[in-house]
């Protein structure tokens, strides 16, 4: 529905004076956003900025490779490299510490943002919002899941505290996220 209003338009969607400009930077902003505040409400690495900032470059690059004369050119090797840049921005937030390695679900995030931005740069806003409300949906239900059931949080997706760390109040060890 959202596509149909926007593609029925006859204003080009790289034009920022036209509605379907600010409309595509508007689902952009918003799915980069939601996920961006997902991240930033658990302390992790990619927070609100940077989610909206990834889906918001992805878009850019993609929507500018569509509008490319494909007689001469091929747009689909910008979406190729841009899968390889976030594969390596991606890369930068994950770390290891003491045999523990975090940042992968954030890496992972990064991933998900730059294919939403795609979907965006490709037209496909709709398909965009479905990515973002899916990916909100595995990151919080998930961590229902772990905090629900702690045997999901046991070998590399948990640590136990060190007795003297753990409250005296609880009989078992507290389990940190590690991400």
């Amino acid at each position: 529905m959202l596509d149909e209003t926007c593609n029925s338009m006859p204003l080009d969607p790289l034009n920022p004076q036209s509605l379907a400009f600010w409309v595509r930077i508007g689902v952009t902003i918003l799915c980069g956003g939601i996920i961006g505040m997902e991240r930033q409400l658990r302390g992790k690495p990619a927070g609100i900025r940077t989610c909206t900032l990834i889906c918001f470059g992805t878009y850019i690059f993609v929507a500018l490779a569509a509008a490319l004369d494909t007689r001469t050119l091929d747009p689909s090797r910008v979406l190729g490299q841009v899968v390889t840049g976030i594969g390596f921005i991606g890369a930068g937030v994950i770390m290891s510490k003491e045999g523990l390695v975090k940042g992968v679900t954030s890496a992972a995030v990064i991933w998900v943002l730059a294919g939403i931005g795609a979907a965006i740069g490709l037209d496909r806003l709709e398909l965009a919002i479905a990515f973002t409300a899916v990916t909100v949906g595995v990151l919080v239900g998930v961590e229902f899941f772990e905090r629900t059931f702690l045997k999901l949080r046991r070998g590399v997706h948990g640590r136990v505290l060190p007795a003297e760390e753990t409250p005296e109040e609880e009989d078992s060890p507290r389990v940190l996220d590690q991400e």
